[in-house]
């Protein structure tokens, strides 16, 4: 199926009108067909008080559950039933393993962080249960569900080592203040994670909490909650994050079209766009608006007695690179994988590692070109196995207590069941994060000239052109582009 490309006029259109809800590259769910967007936007529940319906004291947060659970008693098994509890997704087949994996934060690694296996001790103040300490939590059993995770107030309520309730929070308060989850509660970890505001996300960051619209705005302007696009039924969560996923369905992702729906532009020239262009390129034009988020990560470094700043170096994890305001890389994406590395898949340590590798090209009719944030790590490997290896961190005996890479490397190649030679070095990885919040108000939004002419921000050659489409006369460049393009993703950002 070839694509069909935009036509000369459309190239002079005028800018994108509001076209986005947070958003994978999928079309995802059409539900009705109502062009208004606000028909799709689901009601806000009627907040119940419970200051005077939950009677404690509590001695501990399963207590607080066992409370949760005597009103609401089918909640911790639908939480159970989510990758918020599992921390992995279902099994999959992809074409370099011989049987199927799964992928997620319990078995899986990054280039941030690296892996949550041995590092329990601190990865678990964002899991959704209380007590996972080691490979034996129980998974089964109701009351290890922290209900106060999502639904208590933020300002009243954290979590501590292994997922527990932090030292000193009233239990009571908490749980007597328990609501729909805001952004405050969302964001303590999805605006946090990595490590830190803005480390993992270039599109979330604590600037979000109460944003102007100019920072977003579904959630500046229209007080938009996560919820409201992110739409839950019985706690399972609209929307997947390519990391911890290889597929992902349409139906269980985000998209733009959930809400704007129909005929979305009024001239019809910026329309024909929407073919290969995903909503996020126009309206989401660049990325930590307001908060820096970290590009560069070196492990190396760690460990040594250097000058400490947040944004420099910390000596438990080596030395880093933020940046501000910043325009995202473009590629094409269609919703999925085309790689992920997994636990024991051999590298070239003499090439960046792509961990995460969206799926799409010029020639697939389901992909778009889409924003992302690219984050670059150098990190331990195995240099006789040629495997990417997870150092123990936070764990008993592990980094951050001794400050000795080799045993923390044992450690945590035992940990996440590696055959590990014991000879390590470090190598340069990337991984790939769509760009889908921090959308603009319409008169922020691309105009023709920032992709077209002189000082385009699209690598047109890299994306599978001849050349800027402008230079073309809108023809079908379907079979030319293709004998420019090379195996490997494109990647077009300047």
């Amino acid at each position: 199926m070839q694509r069909k490309h935009v036509s000369l006029l459309s190239l002079f259109a005028l800018i994108l009108v509001l076209a986005a809800c947070t958003a994978s590259a999928n079309t995802g769910t059409v539900t009705n067909g109502d062009p208004d967007p606000w028909s799709h936007v689901p009601a806000q529940p009627i907040h119940t008080d419970h200051s005077h319906i939950i009677q404690g004291p509590f001695n501990s947060g399963q207590e607080v559950t066992a409370a949760c659970l005597e009103c609401h008693a089918d909640s911790a098994n639908q939480v159970m039933h989510t990758t918020h509890w599992t921390w992995e997704g279902d099994p999959v087949t992809v074409p370099w393993r011989d049987e199927p994996v799964t992928i997620g934060k319990k078995d899986q690694i990054n280039n941030f962080c690296i892996s949550s296996q041995g590092n329990e001790k601190q990865c678990m103040t964002c899991h959704v249960g209380y007590g996972w300490s080691d490979e034996n939590f129980d998974f089964a059993e109701q009351t290890n569900v922290d209900c106060l995770a999502c639904h208590a107030d933020a300002a009243v309520y954290n979590k501590g080592n292994y997922g527990l309730p932090a030292e000193g929070i009233d239990l009571l308060a908490a749980a007597q203040s328990v609501r729909a989850p805001t952004r405050e509660e969302c964001g303590k970890c999805h605006f946090d994670g990595g490590g830190g505001n803005g480390v993992k996300h270039g599109d979330l960051d604590e600037s979000l909490y109460f944003p102007s619209e100019n920072l977003d705005v579904h959630m500046g302007r229209l007080n938009f909650l996560c919820t409201d696009c992110h739409q839950t039924d019985d706690h399972v969560i609209k929307g997947k994050l390519l990391a911890d996923n290889y597929t992902i369905d349409p139906v269980a992702q985000v998209a733009c079209e959930n809400c704007h729906q129909g005929t979305v532009h009024e001239d019809e020239r910026i329309n024909q766009h929407t073919d290969s262009v995903a909503c996020q390129t126009c309206h989401v034009p660049a990325m930590a608006l307001k908060n820096p988020t970290k590009t560069y990560w070196d492990w190396s470094t760690a460990g040594q007695d250097l000058p400490e700043d947040h944004y420099t170096y910390l000596k438990i994890k080596g030395s880093f690179e933020y940046e501000k305001d910043i325009l995202p890389t473009y590629m094409w994406f269609n919703g999925n994988n085309a790689y992920r590395y997994l636990l024991g898949d051999t590298i070239d340590p003499s090439q960046t590692t792509e961990m995460v590798t969206p799926a799409g090209s010029i020639d697939d009719p389901t992909a778009k070109i889409f924003p992302f944030k690219i984050h670059v790590a150098n990190q331990p490997y195995d240099t006789v196995n040629n495997i990417l290896v997870p150092p123990r961190t936070a764990g008993e005996g592990g980094f951050w207590t001794t400050f000795d890479w080799p045993s923390a490397l044992v450690l945590g190649a035992q940990d996440a069941g590696l055959d590990y030679s014991g000879q390590f070095g470090f190598t340069e990885t990337s991984m790939a994060y769509p760009t889908t919040h921090m959308v603009q108000p319409k008169e922020n939004a691309l105009q023709c000239n920032d992709c077209h002419g002189e000082n385009s921000r699209l690598d047109w050659q890299a994306l599978g052109y001849p050349g800027d489409p402008m230079e073309w006369g809108g023809r079908d460049l379907s079979s030319a582009a293709t004998t420019q393009r090379t195996d490997s993703p494109g990647i077009a950002a300047k």
